[in-house]
This record gives C-alpha cells, structure tokens and sequence, in this order.
C-alpha cells in the first residue's frame, strides 16, 4: 500500500491516482492521514481487502508528508560506519539518538529556505510507527511499523555544533525534515531491510548506500528506543544519513540559494527541495 496526504485528505495512491480514503471508506477512515495511525491494524485490513476506485490526478505540491504532526520525531546520528569515518567520528556503541523538533517537518516537494552557516544535506530512510510500542523485541518490531518513507535530515552545522554535540536546534530549522512523497508498507518491498538510498545536488550524485549498510538496523532502532519510552502511532523516526556529505568534502560543498535536492529510496520514490 502508497498512502499519502493529498491536499491534506488521506489518499491511497493506486495507478498513479490518488483515491480519497474517507470516501472511498465509506466514512469509516480519515479523512486526514494523521487520524489512521492510532487505529492502524483496522486500517490496514480494510485497505488490503478494499477494492479501490475512482481515483483522481494529483501534482507534487498537493502533497504533505505522511506524518505531519507527530508526537515524537527520533533521529540517529553516526549510523552508516563511512558517514563516521569521513567525520571523523567512532561508531557508537549504541544507537545514538537525538530529536528534530516537529516544527521542521516539511512537505516532500516543498521549497525550503537557505539559512546561515554551513547548510548541508543528509539523505534518509524514515519510519513511522503504527502502533504503540514499548519494550518491543527487535523479532518483532517491524510489525510496529506502518511504513517506511523518504527524508532529508538538513543540517545547519554551525548550530548543530555548538553546544557541544547537542544536534537537535541545528537540524529544526523550518523545512529543514521533509519526508515523502508517500508511506510505503514494508510488504510492497523487495527487501525492507536493504533499500538503495541516493541524494543528488543540483544534478551530481552526493550521496549512495543502501539501508544495509546501517549500523544499527531498523528492528535495533525501535528496540533500543522503546525500551526507554514508549514509541506512539505516527511517531517518525530518521534512521541515519550514509557518507557524502558537504561538510566532509574538500572544500567543503554546503547548500546555497538556487540548489536542488533530491532524495531517493528504492521502492519508495523521491523527494525534491530547492533551497530559496
């Protein structure tokens, strides 16, 4: 199942068409996205046996993220060995968790504005959470999770790195977490564990891994963080960004006005920023 917000009703995407989950439910789910994820087992068996129709065209910029307004935003730093090493950095010894703050969850095709410092690109798999996890086993987690979908964890590392590690006011700048263009359930994947992940600038490939490569994997993440605090329905979690980034190189490549970015995850789609 695609699943998105289209024009701030829940649509599934069939064919390319979006399909009004409200009507096409009879009234019994939506009509906004945010409203699915806390009766998400319902949801979902409705939707797999449903027999969508009537779907309509939709554009890039009728799309919000899959998870606009949740509870909880989760982000994993140093979760790719190469993005550790090109940084200079050791691996963790466990997942090393900070927030991006909801406010700076973004539209997937939305513009999003410069700032100052050293503005930079991070390219990511995110998941959303379907249902209320606490003190869940790693063999079990994935079955917490609604779907996975696309994200770019901007980073002004100037900010980032001035309290001494504290990440979180230096990735939450407005726009600086869109995510999209849709939720994509784990069953329409080929392996939901090894996804190619790429982020292009302005045309030139930075960024290429796969999801594999993640030190700690998505079924760890979600153990890890739930055995602290309970994980809600529609929480986003940003599991890590491969090496590539504009910091890193010499010279340094940081984002300015009238640059483009797209973020791809194999199975899932793309996103796109320009940066005003």
């Amino acid at each position: 199942m695609k699943l998105a917000s289209v024009k701030g009703r829940a649509a599934l995407i069939v064919d390319g068409k979006a399909v009004d989950v409200a009507t096409a439910s009879d009234g019994t789910f939506g009509p906004a996205i945010a409203t699915l994820y806390g009766q998400w087992d319902a949801f979902s068996t409705w939707a797999a046996s449903a027999v969508p129709s009537g779907g309509v065209e939709f554009v890039d910029g009728d799309l919000d993220a899959p998870s606009s307004n949740p509870a909880q935003v989760f982000a994993i730093g140093l979760n790719y060995r190469a993005h550790a090493a090109e940084g200079g950095r050791d691996v963790p010894k466990a997942p090393a968790v900070f927030t991006k703050f909801p406010t700076c969850l973004g539209r997937p095709f939305a513009p999003v504005a410069s700032v100052p410092g050293r503005h930079d690109w991070e390219a990511e798999l995110v998941v959303v959470i379907g249902r209320t996890a606490r003190n869940v086993a790693a063999a079990d987690a994935w079955s917490y999770v609604a779907g996975v979908t696309c994200g770019q964890d901007f980073s002004e590392r100037d900010t980032q790195n001035a309290s001494g590690g504290h990440f979180s006011l230096g990735k939450s700048f407005p726009g600086f977490g869109p995510t999209g263009p849709w939720l994509v359930t784990t069953d329409e994947l080929v392996n939901r564990d090894d996804l190619a992940i790429t982020c292009e600038v302005s045309g030139t490939v930075m960024q290429s891994s796969r999801t594999s490569n993640m030190v700690f994997p998505v079924p760890v993440l979600i153990e890890h963080i739930s055995s602290i605090l309970t994980l809600l329905p529609g929480d986003v979690i940003f599991t890590g960004t491969p090496e590539g980034v504009g910091y890193a190189r010499t010279p340094p490549q940081l984002l300015k006005a009238g640059d483009v970015v797209v973020t791809t995850i194999e199975g899932i789609g793309a996103i796109r920023q320009t940066i005003v």
